[in-house]
Order: structure tokens, then C-alpha cells, then sequence
């Protein structure tokens, strides 16, 4: 069906619950070989033009119960090797996607060479969101641009930081995609802690808070005993066994995708903030917030003027694209349209 569409078949493998085994799949030379031989063959059965590897994450632990090894990176790079080597793999797209740092060393630090990923590697993918959310001390950017004009305190990693990581660290800056995201996490925050208390900053013309909208406070406090439920694809199942066989695990998990913002009444048909609602466009993360003042339920997400922002970064930065968590999320291609024509327009 993708090529009778003229569109790039490209299959990957892992994800965030699938990735409890690649440590031990590339663990040893006989491993390697017999993970290697597996992609190629789903690769020539289903005529596939690419792999994208999501192993989350090498030498650091993601679901829980992953297998992790000091020498993960090192084996994944050796496994790149090997089926970049096969018949066929050479006119493959392979890729990778990553957290914002380069992949951690055997110290479980970030590598400082990741050099011989370029090689072998056509891109890399920066997962750039989920940098605050409910495990925060406060209420931040989902999906941060930028946050080295925050406070010590409040710069947890962004964009910019993740694309100097990766280019100090040796992957060049057009081989790497930035991930964006068209949901948003939620927090339960006391009116009290959600409406400024002083006159905000004059943000520009671009990014003026809508009519009847309340400025909202920055970096509030939360209460993490109370996860809001998000939109449709959320659920408040009981709790039950995890995927890692933990008990207690379940309901909701807060997270309202673009579209579900505006189902749920916090945003109109063309994404903005509704009057009565509390509103805050951040400056510096090129994000903006949004306040159910009867819910007392605080968004932080990304909008069409965010994504411009991101569309506009990716250009200036001479980086190979976007990927987006997911494309699902947006409505009426508000989001996407907004990225790409950034893109294209620099």
C-alpha cells in the first residue's frame, strides 16, 4: 500500500514497552548476527525500505524492567554494523531514536563520540518531549524549544540543548530529526498556585494571550496525589498488574492530545484558548499552558504558534526534519501544517 502511494515503507522496532530485550539481543557476536539475519529477512519478505530502532534506552533504564548492560551502546553500534553490512542494507534507511543526550556510555553517562552511529546511521531522532510531566517538582514544558533563558532550576534539557549534545557529541546536524509532540501532560493545581500574582511579561504580537483568558503563573506547584483524567484516549481503569508484573499500577495518565483539548472544551476549533480559561505562552520554551479554572486542571501542550517556532528551528539548524508523537493527536492538521510551512518558508 506505501508504495503504490509513492511513500517509504520504513518498520520499527521497540518503542517504550518494547524495548525489554535489545540489550540481550545484541549482547554477543552469535546475538547480533541472529537479530541481524531476522531484520533482513522481515525486511526482503515485506519489501520494507527501512528499520527504525527505538530502543529506550541503551545503559538506562525506561520501562522498568528492561534488561540494561554497561556495554549496550557499544553492542548496538556493533549490530549496526553488522546489518549495514548485509546484501541489501546498503540502500536501507536505518534509524534511531533517542532521548535528548547521546547514548549513555558504559558509565551511564552521555557518550562524548557518537561518531561511529553517523556511519552507519542515516538519522537519529530526538525524542524532545516528556521533559516535564507528572514525576516534576512543578508544572513545565512538555516539549521545551529552548530553556536556556529559564532558571538553573527549570532548564531540564529542550531542542537547542539536545541538537548542541548531539553535534559536540559527533552526529551531524542533518542527520538528526527532532521529535515534536501533539499532546500535552496535566496537573491538578490549586487555583491559588495557577493565576499569577504579578503583571506577566509583554510577550510579542505573535504570542498575545487570547480575549478573556487569565494569566497563568509559572513553573506552579502541582499535587501529585491528584493526575487529572485526560482526554478520550485516556483511561481511569482500575489499578492492575504493569507490563514489568507490578501490581498497583493503573488509572488515569493525564495526557490530552491537541484534539482532545479542544473536545474537552479548553480550546476552540482553531486552537485557541477559550475565554474563561487561564492562558500562558512561555517565551522561552516556545510553548504555551492552559487552565480549566473548574477542574482546576493545568495543560502544558503544543499549538500551531509552538510548532511554527520548532518548524523554524529545524530550518535554521540545518536539521533533516521532524517526526511527530503522533500524528493522530493533531486536528485538522493544524499542527503540521504549521511546522511545514515554517520549514519551508526559511
Amino acid at each position: 500500500m506505501a508504495h503504490q502511494n509513492d511513500v517509504e515503507a520504513i518498520l520499527t522496532v521497540g518503542g517504550w514497552t518494547g524495548s525489554r530485550y535489545f540489550s540481550s539481543a545484541v549482547a554477543s557476536a552469535e546475538n547480533r548476527t541472529a537479530f541481524s539475519e531476522a531484520v533482513m529477512k522481515v525486511v526482503q519478505e515485506y519489501e520494507l525500505d527501512g528499520i527504525d530502532f527505538d530502543w529506550e534506552y541503551p545503559n538506562k533504564q525506561g520501562l522498568g524492567c528492561n534488561v540494561i548492560s554497561e556495554d549496550d551502546t557499544s553492542n548496538f553500534l556493533a549490530f549496526l554494523q553488522e546489518l549495514r553490512s548485509h546484501e541489501g542494507a546498503q540502500n536501507l534507511t536505518l534509524s534511531a531514536a533517542s532521548s535528548i543526550v547521546p547514548f549513555a556510555g558504559p558509565d551511564g553517562l552521555p557518550s562524548k563520540d557518537v561518531s561511529g552511529f553517523a556511519r552507519v546511521l542515516d538519522y537519529v531522532e530526538i525524542m524532545n518531549y516528556d521533559i516535564w510531566g507528572s514525576w516534576s517538582n512543578a508544572v513545565g514544558p512538555n516539549a521545551p524549544l529552548n530553556d536556556s533563558c529559564a532558571l538553573p532550576a527549570n532548564q531540564q534539557g529542550s531542542a537547542v540543548s539536545a541538537i548542541e549534545a548531539w553535534t559536540q557529541a559527533g552526529l551531524p546536524a542533518n542527520q538528526l530529526i527532532l521529535g515534536v509532540a501533539s499532546y500535552g501532560h496535566s496537573y491538578y493545581v490549586d487555583k491559588n498556585d495557577a493565576i499569577a500574582t504579578t503583571s506577566p511579561q509583554a510577550s510579542s504580537a505573535d504570542y498575545a494571550s487570547p480575549p478573556g483568558t487569565t494569566p497563568l503563573a509559572a513553573y506552579a506547584p502541582f499535587d501529585k496525589a491528584q493526575q487529572p483524567l485526560g482526554d478520550s484516549w485516556d483511561s481511569n481503569a482500575p489499578a492492575g498488574v504493569d507490563l514489568c508484573g507490578n501490581s498497583g499500577s493503573g488509572g488515569p495518565s493525564g495526557i490530552f492530545n491537541f484534539f482532545g483539548l479542544i473536545e474537552k472544551g479548553y480550546l476552540d476549533v482553531n486552537g485557541t484558548a477559550l475565554p474563561g480559561t487561564g492562558f500562558r505562552y512561555d517565551d522561552c520554551s516556545q510553548t504555551p499552558y492552559v487552565y480549566d479554572p473548574q477542574s482546576q486542571t493545568m495543560v502544558s501542550y503544543d499549538d500551531a504558534q509552538s510548532f511554527a517556532a520548532k518548524g523554524k528551528f529545524i530550518a535554521d539548524a540545518s536539521l533533516a526534519g521532524f517526526a511527530i508523537w503522533e500524528v493522530a493527536g493533531d486536528s485538522r492538521d493544524m499542527l503540521l501544517d504549521a511546522i511545514s510551512s515554517a520549514i519551508v518558508k526559511q
